[in-house]
């Protein structure tokens, strides 16, 4: 992914109130009234391009712009913004010689006489008046800019003018920056003056919120998926929400090594480094020494502390933080009463231009104060940073690994990575293999929490070849079952992670028996129950984890004992004995939130939310998801969080919420950069929505893909889901045969693992890709073979497939009766599943029926139905094929009803549109979305052929007094 070197958006996040307060401003200039608003804001922060945003509302109104720029050295030049406003005025059309005239008496200025006051307060009221007058030939928009270097004579032209505004069609907005009001510039005391009398109007550009941030990064990067989580917090922390830094921090990490993941770390872009510097230098050597220990100490530093750094006591820090602050590059916390410096960035740039041996010193310094003043202790996490930065690396390493551990703790997962980061950076030569084992475990730990899991493998591969070499054979075999749970995430098959497991066995069968492998026993039994469970074999499955429990519970291992009754949970459940499996994995959460076993407590969430939303059990499993995403959150347990969120995004789609749940899996794809299984996941979700769109390049690129990884990693879970997309979108283009290979290869996997819930979407589809090839005996086979499969298992969707295949066979054979009652109890089951798009499949498929049963207006009440619910995903197939029942019923069956040609719902809509209502309060009234309302106005005004919502409101008002009659057209 590449973008420009200086990225720029032309979009504004967080800005609507500004611009809608703009908005008004220009109406009421427009209306006569203007006035003086002023948008302030640190540098950085957006002032011009709300200007220019309220200058495009302006041109599009028709109404004049002119502008006057203020430059650094104006403040030497008296009235120079209203110098350039001349220019651009004399340049302007519509204004005569009104530019030239304001220039001509503002040129006058340098003359001086006896009378020089007189004459500067002549020429003020007259520049006022000239300015004034501008009104006269309409509305206009008067742009200045920068403010924050006008001169005294600029702003006392402005005090002038402002008074008449409100009664002239004069709108003037002026722009300056809140940071760059140091004392003694004339505009801190012009601002406070005006606003005080009421003259002018302050609207403050605050700093963008996470959200709004998140929403800018994804504009600058121009990918069709959200910027990642963690990118988007690291461009917040250092950018403060800045949008000129959130810009210039981008351009400075993308297309360079690391990439968007440098941004913490990344060097202040070279802009507004010069930026920041040009600042620095106007300060005093003692402010500039204060600002340099500080930018050593950190963002924030408390006054006692930066003392015993530079030596000096409380009252001789004052005169230069007071500098500082008025500088703008300090200021003091209210709350917590440290000094906290503006900007991230300025904190950094500071930093960056100390030269590095001075640097050395005084990190060293404040670590030596550290140690030898309980006072000024620091965390091991910031005195490792400070022993680093001083050269001291194996004391950096003990702070470091003492830090980390700490922080995976209390659940601070990202903070423990990148201090085993650290510590391996400074990890000393001499460390003996097992305390180089050890840390290498903790590191890849740390970095699988983090969903980092190319790092993890690679970090817990090289601790079991330490644990080896240390002769620590019980200690290497407990480092494959997460490093199996890594290489799961990256793709590795079945037998290759088995056989990893049983390698670990085999150690410890070697091994001096005792509790340690005991232990170690127990946690790969649990793993390789998981394994197989993973694969849905499991009947193995089920033998392992019920071995790894009871050894678990007899040695008081609770978080083992837990993954393996989560998993016997899930086990229980795609077994056909449901609520027995929900009901154990509830007691895996409930019993691991109350011993605080986090990692097993935030797997127990993920089996159950997923297995739910894998069974159709949505209602259970959107509740089970919200609440597993929440405690991962919490506890920082990120795979797990981006793979219950791709599962959420699956329990949108199914439950007809394809915009929300498109959505969720970008995000979630974005996110998840290290599980393959998030991944594939989110790839069949997107395909999903695509392929109910008729999107059908993208539907093809993302059930590729997902089939790619599910066949490379050989387990059904993630092939399948894949396999039926792909052999529905086949079906749904007329490719049958296509669809009907597809459809046995889904059998087929599912067959290998004896599987009946991911079988059961593929007995409808391929049913139905039967018939459409004209062979009734081959969709009967189907029929036959795949509904014998299912009937093995009790699971959700078991019954509606095979009522909706049975009822599909039974229409084209001509057994009408039985295909009715069959396609009616399938759509009742769809229905009961919340399983929308197979239920309004069912819907039309029973209409068609109907039809077949000359009952044309059941067919037609179905298909309206059907319709409306269609639109509303939007699927463009499904209301096709419910336009065309809805044609052959009306052929069939002219209806009475006088607001005929429309649909019962579209003359709800149609009566709501000639009330007034809009389209938002229709959605409201009639509990649907306003999607869905503009769609039906659209049908609407085509089928009245009218063109305007009043010929509506009219053919209305003419049904309802026909007294049953039906009326004529709009249009005819």
């Amino acid at each position: 992914m590449t973008i420009a070197a200086r990225p720029a958006s032309t979009q504004l996040f967080g800005r609507d109130d500004l611009l809608a307060l703009g908005g008004r401003r220009l109406a009421a200039a427009a209306d006569g009234s203007g006035g003086l608003l002023f948008l302030a804001g640190e540098a950085g922060i957006g002032k011009t391009r709300i200007l220019r945003a309220i200058e495009d509302r302006a041109a599009v109104g028709r109404i004049p712009v002119v502008r006057g720029m203020t430059y650094p050295r104006d403040l030497e030049v008296g009235a120079a913004v209203f110098l350039d406003l001349a220019r651009s005025i004399a340049h302007a059309a519509g204004f005569g010689d009104a530019g030239r005239h304001l220039s001509r008496r503002l040129g006058r200025t340098s003359r001086r006489d006896h009378d020089a006051n007189r004459r500067r307060r002549l020429l003020i009221l007259d520049a006022a008046e000239a300015i004034a007058n501008l009104g006269d030939q309409g509305p206009i928009l008067v742009s200045l800019e920068d403010l924050h270097w006008a001169d005294d004579l600029s702003l006392e032209i402005l005090a002038a003018v402002a008074p008449r505004l409100p009664s002239v069609p004069i709108l003037v907005v002026g722009t300056y920056r809140s940071d760059e009001l140091f004392p003694r510039i004339p505009m801190r005391t012009w601002r406070a003056r005006l606003l005080n009398a009421r003259l002018a109007e302050e609207a403050r550009l605050s700093r963008l919120s996470l959200e709004d941030t998140a929403a800018l990064t994804t504009s600058l990067l121009g990918s069709e998926y959200p910027a990642p989580r963690d990118l988007v917090a690291a461009i917040h922390d250092r950018s403060d929400g800045v949008p000129l830094h959130v810009e210039e921090l981008l351009a400075a990490t993308i297309g360079t090594p690391g990439g968007p993941s440098r941004a913490r770390a990344a060097d202040v872009p070279e802009t507004l480094d010069e930026a920041i510097l040009e600042r620095i230098d106007q300060l005093t050597t003692r402010a500039r020494v204060i600002a340099e220990a500080g930018a050593v100490i950190g963002r924030s530093f408390d006054l006692e502390l930066l003392a015993a750094v530079v030596g000096a006591d409380n009252d001789r820090l004052a005169p230069p933080l007071d500098e500082l602050g008025n500088r703008f590059v300090l200021y003091r916390s209210p709350v917590s009463g440290r000094f906290v410096f503006k900007h991230a960035l300025i904190c950094d740039a500071v930093y960056q231009h100390i030269p590095i041996p001075r640097r050395r010193r005084i990190h060293a310094r404040i670590a030596e104060i550290a140690a030898s003043h309980p006072g000024h202790r620091l965390s091991d996490a910031e005195l490792s940073q400070h022993l680093e930065e001083a050269g001291r690396g194996r004391e950096a390493y003990a702070a470091a690994v003492a830090g980390a551990r700490a922080a995976a703790a209390i659940s601070s997962h990202h903070e423990a990575f990148e201090l085993y980061e650290r510590a391996h950076r400074n990890r000393p030569p001499d460390l003996s293999a097992a305390e180089r084992a050890r840390e290498r475990e903790e590191y890849g730990l740390a970095a699988a929490t983090a969903d980092l899991q190319a790092v993890a493998a690679g970090a817990l591969a090289e601790a079991y070849r330490a644990y080896l070499d240390a002769g620590l054979p019980v200690e290497a075999a407990g480092v494959l079952p997460p490093l199996v749970a890594a290489r799961h995430l990256l793709g590795d098959d079945l037998e290759t992670r088995a056989a990893r497991l049983r390698d670990g066995l085999a150690l410890l069968d070697g091994a001096p028996a005792g509790a340690a492998v005991d232990h170690q026993r127990a946690t790969l039994l649990a793993s390789l129950a998981a394994a197989y469970m993973l694969d849905r074999r499991l009947d193995e499955s089920l033998a392992y984890g019920e071995e790894a429990r009871r050894l678990a519970s007899t040695l008081g291992l609770g978080a083992t004992e837990l993954d393996a009754l989560a998993t016997i949970g899930v086990d229980l459940a795609f077994g056909g004995r449901m609520e027995e499996g929900w009901t154990t994995l509830l007691e895996a959460i409930h019993r691991g939130r109350s011993a605080d076993l986090e990692p097993a407590t935030a797997r127990a969430y993920r089996m159950l939310a997923t297995s739910a939303s894998d069974l159709c059990e949505y209602q259970r499993g959107e509740a089970w998801l919200h609440e597993g995403i929440d405690y991962a959150e919490r506890v920082e347990r990120w795979n797990d969080r981006h793979y219950m969120a791709t599962h959420l995004a699956h329990v949108l789609w199914a439950t007809g919420r394809w915009r929300d749940a498109e959505e969720v899996a970008r995000h979630a794809l974005a996110d998840g950069r290290g599980g393959i299984t998030t991944r594939v996941t989110a790839l069949y979700v997107l395909g999903y929505v695509a392929l109910g769109r008729s999107d059908w390049t993208h539907a093809r690129g993302w059930l590729d893909e997902a089939r790619a990884i599910g066949e490379q990693m050989r387990e059904l879970q993630r092939l399948s889901p894949a396999l039926w997309g792909l052999a529905e979108m086949a079906a749904l283009r007329g490719n049958h045969a296509d669809a009907r290979e597809l459809t046995v290869a889904g059998r087929d996997a599912s067959a290998r693992v004896s599987d009946v819930a991911y079988l059961v979407p593929f007995l409808v589809t391929g049913t139905r890709a039967r018939l459409r090839l004209g062979d009734v005996a081959d969709a009967a086979a189907w029929v036959e073979d795949v509904g014998e499969r299912l009937g093995k298992r009790s699971v959700p969707g078991t019954v509606p497939a095979i009522r909706h295949a049975q009822g599909l066979l039974a229409l084209a054979t001509g057994a009408t009766g039985r295909a009715r009652q069959a396609l009616r109890e399938a759509h009742d089951g769809w229905t009961s599943l919340a399983r929308s798009w197979e239920g309004i499949a069912a819907a039309l498929d029973l209409g068609t029926a109907e039809l077949r049963g000359n009952r044309p207006a059941e067919a037609a009440r179905l298909g309206s139905a059907a319709r409306s619910a269609a639109i509303d995903l939007p699927s463009p197939t499904l209301v096709r094929r419910a336009d065309e029942i809805l044609r052959s019923a009306r052929a069939r069956h002219p209806t009475d009803d006088p607001w005929a040609p429309l649909t019962s719902r579209e003359w709800e809509v149609s009566r709501l549109v000639a009330a007034g209502r809009t389209n938002a309060v229709i959605a409201e009234e009639l509990a649907i979305s306003r999607r869905t309302v503009s769609a039906h106005v659209e049908h609407i005004l085509a089928k009245l052929g009218a063109a305007r919502r009043s010929e509506i409101a009219a053919w209305v008002a003419t049904v309802q007094g026909t007294g049953g009659r039906r009326p004529p057209s709009p249009g005819g």
